[in-house]
This record gives structure tokens, sequence and C-alpha cells, in this order.
């Protein structure tokens, strides 16, 4: 479609659209609504030399080629365009121009018809010439089994209610979980997480802000504690069913989780609980490990990516060294349990691997791949990791207690660790396309997930 139809048809069409002075609008039964405000003078004007500034607003249902005719339609009107913004959801489109146009008449009746042929809607509206002033950015992502209209109304007002304006939303996954993006300008970003974090206290979500900026495009490493993290265990605890002495053991683990007790002492104090265990139970602890749900996705798109990834454990070499091999893991350090003559001697060797020790081991990561302690994640869930959640770019509290998930920058209560990567900003789609695309990946059946939604 170009030009300014000037053919028998176009007079025909534009002869029938009559503009209701009153109401500034064309009749429905030709798919055209055009909301003139303003811009009705300049219609009735037959040259004006001044350049107004018009959003053009195009919706209707979508297929290939629209954007394509418009744009030919706004250049044979020697229109200038100095904003784009198009969006489909469910094959239907919106897409916003804001162009330069002449006070001519030929540009408005060059669109209205092309909205006809089209069978679009077409709105127009006068604008400032002054181009809107840039707020700070900030991006909100928010995460749930389901999300629905009273879990997006609340977070919508939270961000409102801190001075802040959405100005974009996308979907960023509908499975293993539903999560969004939300690009917010302008407002206090601490009075809108404070908001935030009141509209989803007893909601099933989970929402996060981040400042939208270079930082957080360019995540370079991800660190990961491994019991209760990148695996479903606690692998001392299941070392001690071993050793008959389970409950006590893990009972000193839970508090020492919980930052009632030092860490240091109550490992020491659950080790010594397992002295006289046989090596031999190294094994079949070995064999009940499991991995969170989501962690083989979550590793495997961060190496494609082209992300350095480290895991740091309370735990044991014996075990989280496996674990590195497995998933293809950078780095890795945790305890080393004491062995003679094989059984546990119910010591440790080496240096202990507490939380002072995570947050040098992370620091001494990004330090080796000289990657700024900005372009950092970290991800945990005990007290004993808030020390390297701290010294990271974006600590991330995963499924974790009470202490860790108020200091924490963001948490995540879903039981998913690939839902972390919708907190980088990375859509499901992108994962999934990767997978399909790699000749050596060998897709697992997709767990059923309730609730999912159908598009």
């Amino acid at each position: 479609m170009r030009g300014t139809y000037s053919g028998a048809l176009e007079e025909e069409i534009l002869e029938s659209i009559e503009l209701d002075v009153t109401t500034g609008v064309v009749p429905v039964e030709f798919s055209v609504l055009v909301s003139i405000g303003s811009v009705l003078e300049s219609l009735t004007l037959p040259i004006v030399t001044e350049i107004s500034t018009v959003l053009v607003s195009v919706h209707g249902p979508d297929r290939p080629g629209i954007t394509a005719g418009l744009m030919d339609v706004l250049n044979e009107s020697a229109a200038a365009i100095y904003d784009v913004e198009q969006i489909v959801v469910r094959g239907r489109l919106t897409l916003n121009v804001l162009v330069g146009v002449s006070g001519e008449r030929v540009t408005i009746r060059d669109v209205l018809f092309f909205g006809w042929t089209q069978n679009l809607h077409v709105d127009f509206e006068v604008v400032e010439e002054a181009p809107t002033q840039t707020d700070s950015l900030s991006v909100v992502t928010l995460i749930g089994a389901t999300v629905g209209p009273d879990d997006f109304g609340a977070i919508a007002n939270a961000i409102a209610a801190g001075g802040g304006n959405i100005e974009r939303i996308f979907r960023l996954s509908r499975y293993p979980v539903v999560s969004y993006e939300l690009a917010v300008s302008g407002g206090q970003m601490d009075a809108i997480r404070a908001g935030l974090v009141d509209a989803v206290t007893n909601r099933p979500v989970d929402v996060a802000i981040q400042p939208d900026g270079f930082e957080r495009r360019a995540r370079r490493v991800v660190v990961m504690d491994v019991d209760s993290t990148l695996i479903e265990n606690e692998v001392i605890n299941l070392l001690a069913d071993e050793a008959g002495v389970g409950d006590e053991v893990a009972r000193i683990t839970e508090a020492a989780m919980r930052g009632d007790i030092d860490f240091e002492q109550s490992l020491r104090r659950r080790v010594s609980l397992l002295a006289g265990l046989d090596e031999s139970a190294i094994t079949l602890v070995a064999d009940r490990i499991t991995l969170t749900k989501g962690a083989r996705t979550f590793v495997r798109t961060l190496k494609r990516l082209g992300l350095v990834t480290a895991i740091v454990s309370a735990g044991f070499t014996r075990f989280a060294d496996a674990l590195a091999a497995d998933l293809g893991i950078d780095y890795s350090l945790s305890n080393t349990l004491e062995i003679e003559n094989g059984r546990l001697t119910g010591g440790l060797t080496g240096e202990i691997v507490d939380g002072p020790a995570k947050a040098r081991f992370l620091t001494s990561v990004a330090e080796a791949e000289d990657v700024p302690l900005s372009q950092v994640v970290a991800v945990g869930d005990g007290a004993n990791d808030l020390d390297m959640l701290a010294a990271a770019g974006l600590g991330i509290a995963f499924n974790s207690k009470p202490i860790v998930e108020e200091k924490a920058d963001t948490a995540i209560s879903v039981p998913f660790l690939d839902a972390i990567l919708f907190l980088m900003g990375i859509r499901r789609e992108h994962v999934d396309a990767a997978d399909e695309a790699d000749p050596t990946f060998q897709q697992d059946p997709l767990s059923d997930v309730p609730g999912t939604p159908p598009v």
C-alpha cells in the first residue's frame, strides 16, 4: 500500500468517511476508529507548514506486512519517525508510531485509508514536541505458579504508590512458572521495593526489583550453594541417617541454617557424631542425592550464555566435586571429611568452609575471571550464605530461611532453580529454542506443572 491512493476507490471511501465534529470519531462500520481530539483543527486546514508531533496508534488482527505497509505510507508522506513500539498478544497487534508531520491533511488521510484497507483501528493524538523526559528505569520481575489479576493489581498499586510508572510488560515464561517483567520509570526504588514486599505478603508469588542498567544485562559469574539449593538434600543429614544419628544432626542443621547457633561449632559438632561411619556410606548417600528441579536447565543455560559457574558448600568434597563434574561447573569448594582406615574420624581436614569462607571464595572466583563483583550472582538458602549474598552484585535467597530472605537482594520461593533465569531477564522460549537447536541435547519429558497457562 503506497502513496496517496488517488484512485476512484480512495475518493469514494474518503467521501464516505465523514467526521463527527462533536465526537471526532469515524463511523465504526468502516473498521476505522480515529480519535481526532486536537488534531481535528489541522484536518480542516488546507496546508500548514509547521511540523506537528503526532502519535499514530494502530490496533487490530496481526499479520505479516502491516508494519511495512504503514511505514510505506509514512515514507510517501515524508513523515519523520521519532519513536516506534509494537507488541502482539494472542494475534492482536498494537503498533504505536510517533511521527513528525506537516499540517497537511494528506498524511492522516493516507493513514486512514491504509487502516481501512487492512481492517485496522487507527487513533491519532497530537503530543508535545519536546521529548519526554527520561526517568531512571527499573525492572520488576513477578514470578508465581499462577499470577492472577489480584496479584497483578497489588503489584501495580505498589509501584504507583512508590511514584513509579509501568511502561512495558511482557511475559518471560509460562513453564515451569509464570513470570512477567515490568519496565518501570521514575519513583523511589526503596519505596517501591518496600511496597512490593508488603504487596506479596501472604500471596503465592515472588517479586523482585532491580535497576535496569548495564550491570543487570552483563552478569558473568553465578555462585551457588549446594545443599538445599543446587540439590534438595542436606548431605550431612543423609550421612547422619546412615550413622543412626539423623534426628539429632537434623535439629542442629536446622538451627545453624536459621542462624541461631555458630555455624563452625555446629558443623564440627555434627561431623563428630559421624565418627566411625564406614566410608562405603558415602556411596550410599551419593545415590540418594536429588538435584533441585530445574538445576540442569539452569546450569546448562548459564554455560550456553558463556557465564562462569561455581558451587561452594559447607558440605563435603566427595559430593560437591562429583556434582561439579556431572554438571560441568567451573569452580567448586567444600569441606573435606577426615577418613582413616576406611572410616570417618569425626573430624575435618583443611580450611573450614563457613560463611566468611564462602564470601572469600566468591571474590576469588570473580578475581580469577577478572569480573567485577557487581556482575556476580550468588544463590543460597541458609544463614551461612549471607556473606556471599551480600558480596555479590545480585544475592538471591532460594527457598530460604526468613533471616536470609529478609537480607538478600531478592528471594524466590518456587521450587524450580531455573526460575532464577527469569530474574536475569532470560525468556523461557529462548531456553527451549537453544535446547532444540543443540543436536547433543536429549530432553527428558517435561514434568506436569498444575496451573500452566494454555498459551
